[in-house]
């Protein structure tokens, strides 16, 4: 049975967030100090999953896109910051990582990208079929990631390609109005005390975050 905390997420609205157009690219280095960030809307992360035992860190996401790429940046609080995995496609979330899984056709619900990234700007990307079959061997071309460490924590901004996305997209820039469908995540800790948190709550009973049926939307904004 589901903690009454997950039946009552269940129950709400999915949320959505409109992803503005910008005219000023921003560096990708890590730092969220660019102007173009500034106009962004910004998106709170939830701790969904009461057992679980680590600090609960506050992350706050953006999104913005422009003709050729959609721009994501973390912000996360970070009191003791790991990343032991090095090689891409190694498996990032096992770090202290954020995650973005995108799906540019909702109607075809059961398929998705994951982009998993750690503190120190390792990727690991794939297509996840019906949150179960993962074709890790992806390795799109052209992805831009930096991150940057502070006293407080770390940051991390990616840069995709709308181009790259062709396998499950027409690679072409979205219109102004599409809509697409997004979880952010970010895993935070060492076991035993380690923390999912999540923009969208997947309303799993264990810590998981493959749901794409509790995905938020997305909302391209006008030029």
């Amino acid at each position: 049975m589901l903690p009454i905390l997950l039946l009552a997420t269940l129950a709400q609205d999915l949320p959505t967030l409109e992803v503005r157009h910008t005219k000023d690219k921003p560096a990708i280095d890590g730092k969220l100090s660019d102007k173009a960030w500034q106009s962004a809307q910004t998106v709170d992360f939830k701790f969904p999953w009461d057992i679980q035992t680590g600090a609960k860190q506050p992350t706050v996401a953006r999104l913005l896109y422009d003709n050729t790429h959609l721009y994501i940046a973390y912000d996360c609080t970070d009191s003791d910051i790991t990343a032991q995995y090095k090689l891409r496609d190694d498996p990032t979330y096992k770090d202290d990582a954020v995650e973005a899984f995108i799906n540019p056709r909702p109607s075809q619900a059961d398929i998705y990208f994951g982009f998993e990234m750690n503190s120190d700007a390792v990727m690991y990307d794939y297509i996840m079929f019906l949150s179960k079959g993962l074709f890790k061997r992806l390795d799109l071309q052209g992805l831009q990631i930096a991150t940057a460490k502070t006293p407080k924590g770390w940051s991390l901004e990616l840069a995709i390609p709308f181009s790259e996305l062709e396998p499950l997209h027409n690679g072409k820039t979205p219109n102004p109005g599409d809509q697409w469908t997004i979880n952010l995540n970010r895993w935070d800790g060492t076991e035993p005390n380690r923390r999912l948190s999540q923009w969208s709550p997947s309303g799993l009973e264990k810590p998981n975050p493959h749901n794409p049926k509790r995905f938020g939307n997305m909302v391209f904004g006008k030029p």
